[in-house]
């Protein structure tokens, strides 16, 4: 039974109370809407704000371009106007709407004319439609104009009638947030008219206009556009109201067909006729095809028909749609009245008149609750035609022995019945055969269960009822036993099965989910390109069985296309490159069962994202002759549009790798060039000196003058030297290629070691060292660990006062030895203490301290190759403690 209910969805109800809550805060946009320049759309908006104002409403002009017509300027001369913003550009003053004089004026009502144009390059925003879109927010109400070839929608239809690219174009989505359309027409020849009397554009401009853009067909055209558009936005508003109000419908303001389809052949012929009667009536139409429980048997073949069925179509310019509900009427009508549908198009059934009877006859169904909705039925002379859909699952089951084991069933209950009847009343033996139908409806099928039930009267009456094995029936009260028997086993065996057919679509629908599921969760977790393909072509195999193959750019913006496929059997020649570079290239899908390049082995389907396409999705089935069903194709989309989102994040990883690289290395080129020009060139100026003066002959200079400058020059050709060095061991360790040789060493040597290397530099310094004689050798490579010293040292040196002591301890720590090197200078940030051992980085100080930053990473890489750890501390009382450890072996040797 079909049922229409009264009352309004609550979803929707919902819906709209909460955007007219949030209308009530915001203004309301009226659009003035025409198909080209000059048919007075500015004229209309002046005309009605001096209404408005009238009515005591506040107006105020924000933008309107007059250009240069009289009638408009004296439309304007009495409404108060806000003066325009000056912006400079490439050295021309440009005049733009001024955003904040308009909110601070808070007017009720601001006019805006030209709602598609592009604000000058400073602004605020960079479209017009951004300004409208803040005042509506503000609460101020807005008049604007607009011309349909403005739409982004329609951008590729304008250019190709009128063969100009309109560069100007705004969302779709702001003329569907409007909330008042008005069309400003007028005929092409008035038009023209007033084009040539100037009253449009200057005399040289007009004329460049007719012969381009203003010729009449291209008019005529956009005109029709223009119409078609406000009678779609008319509609919307329509239907939202029907839906709100909870009216029935339909209401046939405007045409819209529905046609059903089946299995059948015949809906082929369904489709074309409803093709050419939507042509007659300039109407929309579309296909439907309704998934019911009986369906879920259907074979490959009838699965194969519907799907070319809504294929053709697609092609013939109309929307395909399946829907899912518990009959097929009920679904049709359920959607025709809540999309306003006029008339729906059915065939005329091919069974016997008794069959529909008995079984129902869904156009009778349609006929009898269709209402207001006009059913138009199309017969066909054929006869030869496959089993209808809901005839399918009456068919013998399979295999056979489904029906022996339902024989058998019927022997165990009349065994049973056989045992017990003496002490049961034959009626009461009834619920045996009755529990036989059950248990052979649930799990063996609806064929062995009418068997069941058929042969449970039979058996009943020959065993159980006297006279006993005869068919005669001594009691006529038993028909009616029979009778009842025999209806409620095929009720039941009905309503099992059904429930069993349902229990499998949503066993489908339940597989379909996890497979999405499984696929987000592989392509969140993927990692780079190469994962995502991999995850995307392995989840297209196991799940549709065809082949996949994702075409991915060389680099951005370039057409160019890389296959990556995991099947080296997978073909693609320059015939398969080129359809899948028209995919990429045109964002449309092409290729196999598609009405672009449709001799092509495989669909190829643009990944789509809101930045773009970034790449092609080609499907290849292994059998030629199958094609996707409706609910496939719509999986096979939905894999289509997560493998491009996926695609996109992973390219915008690697940008955002590549940018942090870039700028990893302009940091790393800076201080490498700011140490070569400060730290290296120092030294290399003085030594310079020392030899242009010793090498001078005619300068005069005493023994002693000579002796410094080459002690001088010795020492800043040495300090360049440990520069130079430094920034070698920095290669060596990032390379990799530092070898470490441990040998016992003496720790206390090594501490020796490297004070001397500083020899007068620390001949004024006080040195404390602090090492107990139990120290055992430790395992170490000797000049490695000498040049650690060395730079914890010299940055002591460099960073504490020439009074205070530096201290150097070295003890056993938990097997390890531990040096520290402390001292009383200015200290490290906090927030320093873990970066002074990345290459290049100083701590900022006023001081000039010279210093490539390289020693405490060197350090670094040094002592974890020793299998060590090196950090830094603040020490109390002022000042820092570098500290460093290295793995002890107290059976290798003792100190001598």
């Amino acid at each position: 039974m079909i049922t229409n209910d009264p009352r309004p969805d609550p979803d929707q109800l919902l819906a709209r109370v909460k955007s007219e809550e949030q209308q009530k805060l915001r203004g309301k946009l009226k659009v003035f809407l025409g198909y080209a320049a000059g048919v007075g759309k500015t004229y209309a908006m002046l005309e009605a704000a001096h209404q408005r104002k009238k009515a005591g409403v506040d107006i105020v002009v924000g933008f309107v371009e007059t250009h240069g017509r009289a009638e408009t300027e004296a439309l304007i001369a009495n409404l108060e106007v806000i003066a325009r913003k000056s912006i400079s550009y490439r050295g021309v003053i440009l005049a733009e709407l001024d955003i904040d004089a308009v909110l601070a004026r808070r007017p009720q009502l601001v006019l805006v004319d030209e709602l598609a144009h592009t604000n000058a390059p400073g602004s605020r925003h960079s479209k017009r439609f951004q300004d409208v879109e803040e005042f509506l927010l503000a609460g101020i109400n807005v008049y604007t104009t607009l011309n349909v070839q403005h739409l982004e929608s329609l951008n590729d239809v304008i250019a190709q009638i009128t063969g100009i690219k309109v560069r100007e174009t705004i969302p779709d989505s702001v003329i569907d947030q409007i909330d008042e359309l008005e069309l400003i027409d007028l005929p092409p020849e008035e038009l023209l008219i007033r084009l040539k009397e100037g009253k449009v554009y200057v005399p040289e401009q007009a004329s460049r206009a007719i012969q381009n853009f203003f010729r009449k067909g291209n008019l005529t055209a956009l005109r029709e556009l223009t119409m078609r558009r406000a009678a779609e936005r008319v509609d919307d508003q329509m239907r939202e109201y029907m839906q709100t109000k909870a009216i029935p419908g339909p209401w046939p303001a405007t045409e819209r067909l529905l046609v059903c389809v089946s299995s059948n052949p015949l809906a082929e012929r369904l489709v074309r006729s409803t093709r050419r009667l939507a042509d007659e009536l300039n109407a929309e139409w579309l296909a439907v095809y309704v998934e019911v429980p009986e369906h879920a048997h259907l074979s490959e073949a009838q699965r194969s028909q519907i799907t070319k069925t809504l294929l053709l179509a697609e092609e013939l310019g109309g929307r395909s749609l399946t829907l899912s509900g518990r009959s097929v009427p009920e679904a049709i009508l359920q959607y025709a009245h809540q999309h306003n549908i006029t008339k729906v198009i059915t065939g005329r059934s091919m069974r016997p008149r008794w069959k529909d009877i008995l079984l129902g006859s869904i156009v009778d169904q349609l006929v009898r609750s269709s209402g207001h909705i006009d059913v138009y039925i199309v017969s066909s002379e054929d006869e030869a035609r496959p089993y209808p859909p809901y005839l399918e699952a009456w068919k013998p089951h399979s295999p056979l022995t489904r029906y022996l084991w339902a024989v058998f069933l019927i022997f165990i209950a009349t065994a049973i019945g056989n045992v017990v009847k003496t002490s049961i009343s034959p009626t009461n033996l009834v619920m045996i055969y009755l529990l036989a139908v059950v248990i052979t409806a649930t799990y063996l099928g609806r064929g062995p269960s009418i068997l069941v039930s058929l042969l449970g009267v039979l058996a009943f009456d020959f065993f159980l009822i006297p006279p006993y094995l005869t068919f005669a029936v001594a009691d006529t009260e038993y028909f009616l036993t029979f009778i009842t028997l025999f209806g409620v086993g095929l009720v039941i065996s009905q309503l099992t099965a059904r429930a069993r057919d349902q229990a499998e679509v949503s066993k489908r629908r339940e597989a379909e989910t996890a497979i999405l599921y499984a696929l987000s969760r592989d392509l969140s977790v993927a990692e780079g390109l190469d994962e995502i393909t991999g995850a995307v072509i392995e989840s297209i195999d196991q799940t549709f069985g065809r082949d996949a193959v994702l075409f991915l750019p060389l680099s951005q913006g370039d057409n160019l296309l890389k296959p990556c496929t995991n099947n080296p059997n997978y073909e693609i020649d320059s015939n398969e490159m080129a359809v899948a570079v028209w995919a990429y290239q045109n964002a449309q899908s092409a290729g196999r069962g598609t009405d672009t390049l449709s001799a092509a082995d495989s669909r190829y389907i643009p990944l789509k994202t809101p930045k773009g396409v970034v790449g092609v999705l080609g499907i290849k089935p292994r059998d030629p002759a199958s094609y996707l069903p409706p609910d496939q194709r719509r999986l096979l989309e939905t894999f289509a549009s997560q493998a491009a989102l996926a695609i996109e994040r992973a390219q915008l990883a690697e940008q955002a790798q590549y940018t942090q690289l870039l700028t990893a290395t302009e940091r790393l080129q800076t201080a490498l060039l700011n140490s070569i020009s400060h730290d290296l060139r120092t030294p290399l100026v003085s030594v310079i000196g020392a030899l242009s003066s010793l090498t001078n002959d005619e300068t005069i200079m005493d023994a002693e003058n000579r002796q410094s400058l080459i002690e001088n020059a010795l020492e800043e050709a040495d300090r360049m030297n440990r520069l130079v060095g430094n920034l070698l061991n920095m290669t060596r360790i990032e390379a990799g290629v530092m070898q470490v040789v441990k040998q016992p060493g003496d720790v206390q040597d090594v501490i020796g070691t490297a004070l001397e290397s500083f020899g007068e530099r620390i001949s004024e310094r006080r040195i404390e060292v602090d090492v107990p004689e139990s120290l055992p050798l430790i395992p170490m490579d000797f000049v490695l660990i000498v040049q650690v010293l060395v730079n914890l040292i010299d940055n002591s040196l460099k960073y504490s006062h020439t009074d205070t002591p530096i201290q150097i301890r070295a003890f056993l720590t938990n097997d390890n030895a531990q040096i520290m090197v402390s001292d009383r200078g200015v200290g490290v940030p906090p927030g320093d203490l873990e970066r002074i051992f990345d290459k290049f980085y100083r701590v900022q100080r006023p001081e000039n301290i010279s210093g490539t930053g390289l020693g405490l990473s060197i350090s670094k890489g040094i002592i974890e190759a020793h299998g060590g750890r090196i950090w830094a501390e603040d020490r109390s009382g002022g000042g820092t403690i570098v500290s460093f450890t290295l793995p002890s072996e107290t059976n290798s040797g003792t100190k001598a």
